[in-house]
């Protein structure tokens, strides 16, 4: 809280992205430094430093935490509220991954915040979390892959069974399918890519194949992705078919594949 002196100080919390990166939400240290006070004070903001005034004050901040800041759930939306959808479910996914927050929490502070500029998304998302999602890329497969366009639903986070610590992203049991979804925007390191192959081989061996999502998949081309999933899940004996989004140029507008549903 160096940005303040004397009397400014004390009453001062920091939020934002400020509080996000005390958090571990952020990497880096945000500039300007973001502030909360209550609003019954006014303060100058120095150089380098961003002021907001709150009428919640004692609510939104953690006077456990030392310095000073919102609680997790408050950062979190706060942080949303400037950020893409596609962010904002990062962000929350990694929150509630990493345990930080409930999505009880995050419901909670959600519900008090009406404006909230993703408001009815995030709501749906939390579900989502709840269910297993826990990460951006899975949030998005869910809800622009999955839903939308009308696929079973899957098991998420499927405990193997191939005697390893290890989950399933979405596992369709009834059609043998498995999809794992990466959300990682750089390049896998080769140990990771073997050690998928191997787990891949091994689940083929019981009757069921894996295929893989990346970020593009489920954040530029969700239909795309929907129609071949959909097309495997045929093959492997689903009777219906995935139906068309809302989206105008969706890629199953048309496609022998679709649901005449």
């Amino acid at each position: 809280m160096s940005a303040l002196s004397g009397d400014a100080a004390a009453d001062a919390a920091l939020c934002g992205r400020s509080a996000a990166h005390l958090w571990g939400l952020e990497r880096r240290a945000p500039s300007p430094v973001e502030l909360v006070v209550p609003h019954r004070r006014f303060v100058v903001a120095p150089d380098g430093v961003r002021i907001r005034r709150s009428r919640r004050w004692d609510d939104l901040v953690d006077d456990r935490a030392y310095p000073w800041r919102t609680t997790v759930a408050a950062t979190v939306l706060d942080v949303a509220a400037v950020s893409t959808l596609t962010n904002a479910l990062a962000l929350v996914a990694k929150a509630v991954h990493q345990e930080l927050v409930t999505t009880a929490a995050l419901s909670q502070e959600l519900a008090l915040r009406r404006g909230h500029r993703h408001g009815a998304l995030l709501r749906s998302a939390l579900q989502d979390v709840d269910d297993g999602g826990q990460s951006g890329a899975e949030l998005l497969c869910i809800r622009d892959v999955e839903r939308a366009h009308g696929l079973p639903r899957a098991t998420r986070q499927q405990v193997s069974d191939l005697g390893q610590r290890r989950y399933h992203d979405n596992e369709y049991d009834a059609y043998g399918l498995i999809v794992e979804v990466d959300g990682r925007l750089g390049h896998e390191q080769w140990g990771d890519r073997v050690r998928d192959g191997r787990r891949d081989r091994q689940l083929l061996a019981t009757r069921r194949a894996t295929t893989r999502v990346f970020w593009q998949d489920v954040a530029v081309e969700p239909c795309v992705t929907a129609l071949d999933i959909g097309r495997i899940l045929q093959d492997r004996g689903w009777a219906a078919g995935p139906r068309a989004c809302r989206r105008p140029d969706c890629a199953l507008r048309g496609s022998r594949a679709a649901s005449s549903v």
